[in-house]
């Protein structure tokens, strides 16, 4: 048999990483695709460790918004067949809005960060998902089913749009997409150096459970949607964030 294929971008640290580990603990050889060499060098490794599995886990550099640099993530794959596409890449890029011409500076940089990488990621891989059975994943957030996030809000939302059309085109190929749209999850570096004790106290009280997420409560969502149990479910949003948000 075939060994399973897995693809996350953005899988060096916080969500990415803990979907990496869960799909390398499940069997899955792993590629982790991101802009940081030494970051997913020592993601690798370190996963590989835990799993008990030597070079489990492969990481492939690539700046996913540069068509040129897909050829690195085919030749990584090779003639394999892939199983599943995590599109994980991504976060909000902050801006100089003061002029219309950074405006779309801004704008454009937070779409190619989270539109843009997935989309060609997605294209690059189609033609090797495996059929039937592939999974493609990808990651929003709460900002696209709430706002306040600005163009984040939007790449983010573009995704769900997105996702709909594709489960249609793969769909007949016995090919799933879906998304999962977590919520505050702490353990990350998305807010960098801007996170407050009281906006972490804000944004748990906003839960239902009283807790913020962990990067591992968003990777075990992505594990079942890669899952063969998952195998009915497709063009879904699946919200991880705690109640802040309820089900639409």
């Amino acid at each position: 048999m075939d060994s399973r294929v897995a693809v996350v971008s953005g899988g060096g640290t916080g969500i990415g990483a803990a979907v990496a580990g869960s799909l390398a603990r499940d069997g899955y050889d792993v590629l982790i695709v991101g802009r940081r060499t030494d970051v997913l060098t020592a993601a690798a490794g370190r996963i590989s460790v835990d799993c008990g599995r030597a070079d489990a886990v492969t990481a492939v550099t690539a700046d996913l918004t540069d068509p040129e640099q897909l050829d690195t993530v085919l030749a990584a794959v090779g003639d394999r067949p892939v199983d599943v596409v995590v599109n994980n890449a991504g976060g909000y890029l902050g801006g100089d809005t003061d002029t219309l011409a950074g405006t779309a500076a801004h704008w454009r940089a937070n779409l190619e960060a989270n539109v843009l990488t997935a989309v060609l990621l997605t294209e690059a891989l189609r033609p090797a998902l495996r059929r039937p059975g592939g999974r493609v994943i990808l990651v929003s957030s709460i900002a696209a089913q709430r706002g306040g996030g600005g163009p984040y809000s939007a790449a983010k939302a573009a995704l769900h749009g997105w996702a709909y059309d594709l489960a249609a085109q793969l769909g007949p190929e016995q090919i799933t997409v879906n998304v999962v749209s977590p919520g505050y999850v702490a353990e990350t570096e998305f807010f960098g150096d801007r996170m407050t004790a009281e906006g972490h106290a804000k944004r748990v009280a906003a839960t239902l459970v009283g807790r913020a997420g962990v990067p591992d409560d968003i990777a075990e969502a992505v594990r079942y949607l890669a899952s063969p149990a998952a195998g009915y479910v497709t063009g879904q949003v699946l919200g991880v964030n705690g109640g802040s948000v309820l089900g639409r």
